[in-house]
This record gives structure tokens, sequence and C-alpha cells, in this order.
């Protein structure tokens, strides 16, 4: 099986704007930085994936991705999240992938052997949805083979997913990934990401730094 992991990253400036009265620009600028790296780190170290691709039009988002070998997709900017994970999905449709696994930058407790397990024993066709914490967004799509429904993030989508996968007549799962359920939009998920952190040594460890842990 050939597998190819799509990253999207926002423009630094512009990511995190629900967390401006808790953080200052620099830090939020600092904080997605860091977690993009750590979200990376775990990629390129699954066993599983083949290739690492990253879209994205933040200048050092695309330096990250150079450093850990990832490929570069360039985001013209005002896409949104769905359209920039097509534009991933098409990139890994020309590298001949069979399977695609969509990923968030800000998800910094993944691990590469939770990547692994996502991945192993993928039948075609098939999508796997991995809910948010509170089980109503999409942090991660496993689509095989990666046209197998079109992306659609937001308010309810792992529901809405789950729909276009039924219309499609592709079966779909929802799977449950700890290090993935937990992203960062609110000041409430910074506190949530801060006690897991400070629970016991672990990865995430360039995002623990920013926060000072």
């Amino acid at each position: 099986m050939s597998a190819v992991a799509v990253v999207t990253a926002k423009h630094f400036s512009e990511a995190k704007q629900r967390m401006a009265d808790s953080l200052d620009l620099e830090l939020r600028r600092e904080l997605v930085e860091a977690m993009l790296a750590d979200v990376l780190e775990a990629v390129c170290d699954a066993r599983m994936i083949d290739t690492t691709v990253v879209v994205t039009g933040e200048p050092a988002a695309a330096a990250l991705a150079e450093s850990f070998g990832a490929e570069l997709v360039p985001d013209p900017g005002g896409i949104g999240h769905s359209a920039a994970a097509l534009l991933g999905i098409d990139r890994a449709l020309d590298l001949g992938a069979e399977t695609v696994i969509l990923l968030p930058g800000d998800c910094p407790l993944l691990e590469p052997r939770e990547l692994d397990h996502l991945l192993t024993g993928v039948p075609s066709p098939f999508v796997t949805v991995v809910p948010d914490r509170h089980g109503t967004g999409t942090n991660s799509l496993v689509l095989s083979p990666p046209g197998a429904i079109e992306p659609s993030f937001g308010e309810g989508s792992c529901r809405r997913h789950l729909g276009l996968a039924r219309e499609a007549g592709v079966p779909g799962v929802t799977e449950e990934v700890d290090g993935l359920a937990l992203d960062l939009d609110t000041p409430a998920d910074i506190v949530a990401l801060t006690t897991r952190l400070a629970a016991g040594p672990g990865g995430a460890r360039r995002t623990a730094s920013v926060l000072g842990i």
C-alpha cells in the first residue's frame, strides 16, 4: 500500500484567532509553528507513510516541511481547509497513492504508532473518520482510494463525512485516536493540552516548551 500524508497549515499570523484574547500574536505564531513541527515529526516517524505533503502558503511552515523532507504544495491562501486538503489529495494522486491520510497541523499529541494503526490493513474503498474530542468535528480522514469522498471539514463534519461515504457507496467508520482528538482552537483547548502535557513526560516536546511545561 502506498500511503501519503497530507498536512495542511494556515499562515501563522491568521491561525488561532479565537485565542487572541489569551495569547498575543507572537506567542500564537510560536505555538502554531511548534505544533506543526511536532505533527511533522510524528508523521515522518510513522512506518506506514511513504510520502508527506504539506499544503501551505506560510514561509515558515514551508521551511519546516523542507527540514522534515516533506513535499510542499503551495496554498494560494483564503481557500479554506477542505480546498487545501484537495490540493494535497491531487498531489497524492499524482504520486500514485493508494491511500491518503489528511491531518491538521495542530494536533501535537499525535504519535507515529497511532498513524501506523490507522493505516494498517485499510481496504479499498474505505473511509475512516477520526473525530475531535467533542465527537462532532473531523480531525483526520483516511481515504482509500484518495478520491473516495471529497473532504468537507467544519462544524458537524464527522457526521457529514460519514454521510458522504454512504452516498458514494463506500464503507465508512469512525475511529477515536487519542493523539488526534485534541486540536487547539480555543483557550479551553490550551487548558486541556497543558493538563495533558503536565501529567507526564511524552511527545509534543516543542509545543510543551512554548507553553512553559
